[in-house]
């Protein structure tokens, strides 16, 4: 059973559609990418989820009960813009925000410490948040969003404002609440995380829904039947080999290697391309080309890919 599901969402603001019959399903303890270009909609079904503000159409269910007040409680939900007391002391609000999820003082300070030691900002403990970095607030945020131990993770842009070290930081941490057992759903256009991190996701574009499914499959299915080989010790002409069931996209010398990209016609076996090279070189290396979901978003979202 999906830990969570929207089914048919419509969200409507005067004369501007946001959401219009979208739908997704969100499996338990897997890390889920809702994807699509700024005023897709991504944003409005996040508050809808976190019951910010309701759909005017449809249902959302949460582990398998229509999602209720009382579900929020199992949400940790941190926002693209943040939001920090900057008057503030760090250990004092996030104390004071660990209480609204719930926790005992007792508990909370315990958690915090141990959160606050792991990402090395046990020392601003004491200081405002206005004296952080921009970077340290995420991190306290990041905390507070996590202490409860949410089923349902929401990270818009988790990563953003985070040098590369922080990053890696973050990524890992949130790979670690997966495997613990936690649902993620994660926004964000860097594809490259996407790849990296989802096992879901769904692609919304002016308020629908036009692509979801594992990122494997998803892959897979905007493959071109296009290879790349590495050749050695290459005599002949690659134009005169290829039979008409091969296409030459590409094809570079550097010192004594061929760089060659090769398509297929639909059907053509990748052993059928090897054998029709074999004869004439050394075959270095060897893979197919997939798409990348950079390439997916923007062909799907351009409308160049049907």
């Amino acid at each position: 059973m999906d830990l969570f599901n929207a089914v048919n969402v419509t969200k409507r603001f005067a004369n501007h559609t946001a959401l219009d019959k979208v739908s997704i399903s969100v499996p338990p303890q897997s890390i889920f990418g809702l994807l699509g270009p700024n005023g897709a909609g991504k944003t409005t079904l996040i508050r809808i989820i976190n019951q910010i503000t309701g759909p005017d159409e449809g249902e959302l269910f949460f582990n398998g009960e229509k999602l209720k007040p009382h579900h929020v409680a199992l949400i940790g939900y941190l926002p693209e813009e943040r939001g920090l007391y900057k008057k503030m002391k760090v250990g004092e609000q996030a104390l004071y925000l660990a209480r609204l999820k719930g926790l005992t003082k007792k508990d909370a300070l315990i958690k915090l410490k141990f959160w606050f030691e792991k990402f090395e900002i046990q020392a601003w403990w004491g200081r405002k948040v206005e004296e952080l970095s921009k970077g340290m607030q995420q991190k306290v945020q990041f905390i507070v969003t996590i202490l409860h131990d949410p089923k349902l993770l929401i990270f818009d842009e988790p990563f953003s404002g985070f040098d590369p070290i922080n990053v890696n930081l973050l990524r890992d941490e949130i790979l670690n609440l997966r495997n613990n057992g936690a649902t993620i759903i994660f926004s964000t256009h860097n594809m490259a995380s996407v790849e990296e991190l989802c096992d879901h996701i769904a692609l919304i574009n002016k308020s629908k829904k036009i692509l979801d499914g594992s990122v494997k499959d998803i892959r897979r299915k905007f493959k071109t039947d296009t290879y790349e080989f590495e050749l050695a010790n290459f005599s002949g002409d690659l134009k005169t080999i290829m039979d008409g069931k091969f296409h030459l996209i590409e094809e570079k010398h550097e010192d004594q290697i061929s760089k060659v990209k090769i398509k297929t016609d639909e059907g053509v076996s990748q052993n059928e391309l090897i054998q029709s090279i074999l004869p004439f070189a050394e075959i270095h290396s060897f893979r197919e080309v997939i798409p990348s979901m950079n390439d997916i978003f923007i062909s799907q979202v351009e409308g160049d890919v049907h």
